[in-house]
C-alpha cells in the first residue's frame, strides 16, 4: 500500500489511455508523454500500458508499507527517497516505511512515478486513467489528496533491478524551444495561405492556460478567408457547423491564439482545426511550458506515420537494453 503524504499541485492516475469512445464523446485521455510514461513501467518490468502517477509542476511526496521497485522519467525534477537524492529515469528500490518525494520541475511539466506492479485503481471502460472532466477513473475521477492511500497492482510483464537506468540519449527532451511536426487539415483551407506561411514560419510562446485538456500559445496572429457564413455556423470567421477533434488538433478561435488540444479535450466542435500534431511529438507539448518556445513544421501523412514508427523504434531499443540488463 502507498500512502499520499502530500499530492502535489496536480498529481493523476494514469495509463495509456482509453481509445475508442469518441463515438460517446469520450477523450482518450492516459499519460500526456506516452514515451516517459512507458519508459518509467518498462524501468520496473511493468507492462507499458500500466497505471503510473502523472505529476504536474511538482510531484508528491509519498509513504510505502513494503518494498517495491519505483522509478521517475519525464520532467527535470529532483526525487528524493527519506531525504536522499537519487536519479530520474532509473530504476530504485524503496523500502518498507520510507518516504518518496518528487520535487519542483526544473524544466519540462510533468513527471511520471511508476511502481513494480503498476498503479491498482478500478477499470472504466477498460482504463484506469483519470479524467477530472466527467470524473470517472482514478480515484473517483479527480486529483490525488493528502490521505489517500495506492493499491500496488500485478502488471509485471519482466524482469527488473534496482540501478537499471535509461541512457541519456533515449530520455525524452524537455524544456528550451522544440519543433513540432504537423500535419495541414482538415480546414487548414479556411485560412489565408500569407497566414499559413506565417504559422509555420513563426514562432509561438507557451502561455500559462495549458493543462491536460490544451495548451494556448502566443505568437503571430493568422486571418481567414473571407466567406459568408453556412448556417449553423456562429459569426466568428474561425466558426464552423461542426468538427471532429483529433488529439493534436490545433484551432486559432478568432486567428488569435493556437491552441492545441490534447488528452482530454472534447471530442468535437465549432471551431476550424489547420493541422493535427503527430503524435509522435505530442510528447512535446506535453513537456512544454510557458515560456518555452515551440515552431510548427508541416509534414505529410506518411512522414507521421514514420515519426510513429521511429518513436516505437526506440521504445524497443530501451526496453532490450533493460532486458539485457536485468540478465546480469
Amino acid at each position: 500500500m502507498i500512502s499520499v503524504l502530500a499530492p502535489g499541485p496536480h498529481t493523476t492516475i494514469q495509463d495509456s489511455g482509453r481509445p475508442g469512445y469518441y463515438a460517446m464523446g469520450l477523450p482518450p485521455s492516459g499519460a500526456l508523454d506516452q514515451y516517459a510514461h512507458a519508459c518509467a513501467n518498462v524501468l520496473v518490468g511493468n507492462a507499458e500500458s500500466a497505471a503510473t502517477l502523472e505529476a504536474t509542476a511538482a510531484g508528491p511526496t509519498l509513504g510505502f508499507d513494503q518494498d517495491v521497485l519505483v522509478a521517475v522519467t519525464g520532467a527535470d525534477v529532483d526525487v528524493t527517497i527519506d531525504g536522499r537524492p537519487v536519479e530520474t529515469w532509473a530504476a530504485h528500490l524503496i523500502r518498507a516505511s520510507q518516504q518518496l518525494t518528487v520535487g519542483l520541475a526544473r524544466a519540462g511539466a510533468r513527471a511520471y512515478l511508476a511502481v513494480r506492479g503498476g498503479i491498482d485503481c478500478p477499470l472504466f471502460l477498460g482504463s484506469r486513467s483519470t479524467y477530472t472532466a466527467a470524473a470517472v477513473g482514478g480515484l473517483s475521477g479527480r486529483p490525488l489528496v493528502a490521505g489517500d492511500t495506492l493499491r500496488v497492482g500485478h502488471e509485471i510483464a519482466a524482469p527488473a533491478r534496482p540501478g537499471a537506468r535509461i541512457d541519456s540519449r533515449l530520455r525524452g527532451r524537455t524544456g528550451g524551444e522544440v519543433t513540432v511536426r504537423v500535419v495541414p487539415g482538415l480546414c487548414n483551407y479556411r485560412f489565408a495561405a500569407e497566414s499559413m506561411e506565417r504559422f509555420f514560419g513563426g514562432t509561438y510562446t507557451m502561455t500559462a492556460r495549458a493543462d491536460r485538456i490544451g495548451c494556448r500559445l502566443d505568437g503571430p496572429s493568422l486571418t481567414y478567408v473571407e466567406r459568408d457564413q453556412p448556417f449553423g455556423a456562429g459569426d466568428d470567421p474561425s466558426n464552423v457547423v461542426d468538427l471532429g477533434y483529433p488529439v493534436g488538433s490545433i484551432q486559432v478561435p478568432s486567428g488569435v491564439e493556437p491552441i492545441c488540444l490534447l488528452r482530454d479535450a472534447v471530442t468535437g466542435g465549432g471551431y476550424a482545426t489547420l493541422g493535427t500534431v503527430i503524435s509522435a511529438d505530442l510528447d512535446l507539448l506535453a513537456q512544454a511550458r510557458a515560456p518555452d518556445t515551440v515552431r510548427f513544421e508541416p509534414v505529410s501523412i506518411d512522414d507521421a506515420l514514420a515519426a510513429r514508427a521511429a518513436s516505437r523504434s526506440r521504445l524497443r531499443e530501451v526496453r532490450t537494453n533493460l532486458n539485457l540488463l536485468s540478465l546480469f
